[in-house]
Order: structure tokens, then sequence, then C-alpha cells
């Protein structure tokens, strides 16, 4: 049974997450851009009917994620939000946590897949594209099986071929699943076939096959769900 002190920290922490949500539905009610100023601690105290330590706790989760910017004299603000932040630390807790790794392998196959088609008119309207993404390709390490060299690889193909699309928000997401190559390295199967595989995709691309990219982008998806343990 938890103690008098627990039971009160307890009780705190579920405030602080109540107030937390609360002060994301007022920043989206009041359409609130970045720069734009919150209530105070004072007033949040006497808004929502909690105390300075449960305001404190809120504000703090909040600024850690970048939402909002909190300063000496100046006060509590809306911050830039920054999707490369917030994803970095989630992806920290994929990659700690048993996620099931089937809703990784849908995840990731639902972001590149269809990033695919930008990429391709990303690459018709910049020329200088095409080199970028086969140099990025053709840069696995000299390995004959799966190491830290080749995930790094690997992860750094896929993130580029998603950040050429210029949808900067799903490169971000791409950044979030990196824990996707960590948990599937016994399932990455023949390294050289990998590496002709990106070749290949990035080919397809330039040569406008967007079907023969994507059946190539899948067949990986289908590897990994057939080798990848539970």
């Amino acid at each position: 049974m938890a103690s008098a002190p627990q039971k009160h920290q307890i009780r705190r922490q579920r405030l602080s997450e109540a107030l937390t949500a609360r002060l994301r539905k007022y920043i989206i009610d009041h359409d609130l851009k970045p720069g734009d100023p919150l209530p105070t601690e004072r007033e949040m105290v006497e808004r929502f009917g909690v105390s300075h330590t449960v305001v404190r706790e809120a504000t703090k989760a909040l600024d850690f994620l970048g939402i909002i910017d909190a300063a000496p004299r100046r006060g509590m603000v809306l911050d830039n939000f920054d999707f490369d932040r917030v994803s970095e630390y989630f992806g920290f807790h994929f990659a700690l946590s048993d996620y099931p790794k089937d809703k990784l392998l849908k995840s990731r196959s639902v972001i590149e897949t269809g990033a695919l088609p930008y990429t391709m008119e990303a690459m018709r309207q910049d020329p200088s594209l095409y080199p970028k993404l086969q140099k990025l390709a053709q840069a696995a390490p000299d390995v004959d099986s799966v190491d830290d060299r080749w995930i790094e690889y690997d992860i750094a193909f896929h993130r580029g071929l998603v950040e050429a699309s210029g949808l900067a928000p799903l490169a971000s997401l791409c950044d979030l699943l990196q824990a996707f190559f960590h948990k599937f390295r016994t399932a990455m199967g023949d390294v050289h076939k990998g590496q002709e595989a990106h070749s290949q995709i990035v080919e397809a691309l330039h040569a406008g096959r967007l079907d023969v990219a994507t059946g190539l982008l899948r067949s990986h998806f289908e590897f990994y769900e057939r080798n990848a343990s539970p």
C-alpha cells in the first residue's frame, strides 16, 4: 500500500498531467502562435484551480518538449515548435521499450512509400538530388554482415530518401523510427543485396518508375516481416 507521501506524489502527478492537457487545449482554443504569451503562473493557479507546484511541473514538461518557452521577467510564451527535438526523445522511448515490431514495420512502410511520389517529383525538378541519393546509396561500409556501421548507413539512406521529398515532418517521423533498424538488425539479410536495392530504388525514381521503386521498397519490409523474430 502506498504511503501518504507517495499518494500525494501520485495525485500531484495526475494533476500535472491534467493541467498539461488543459494548457494544450488553451493554446489551440486561443489560436496562439509562436511568441504569443501564455497566462502567468498566478493566472494559471486561479484559472485552473491548482497549486503553484502543479503549474510549475506542467509547464516544465511543455518547456522540455519545446512547446513553450519560459524566461525570467518575460514570462511564458509559445515556442517555435521543433519536430526534430520531439522525435529525438520519442525515438529514444521506442529504443528502450518493447514496442511491437509489426507496428514499427507498418509505420515505416506508410511513411517511406508515401514519401516516394514526392521524392520522385523533387528529383524531376532538382537534378542535383539524383547524384546525392546515389551517393548515399553507394556509401555502404565494406562489411559482410550487419553491424553498427551498416545500420548507420541504412538509416542515412532511408532518411535521405524521405528528406528529399521536401516534407520535413515526414523526415522527422523517419528519425522517430530509427529504433526500427536496431530492433530488426538480425533480419536485415545480405548487406550487398541491401545496397543494390538502395541503388535500384534511386534509379527507378530517376527514371520516373514509381511502381518499381515502391515495389522494391516494399520488398524490404516483406523480408523483415518474414525473418524478424516476434
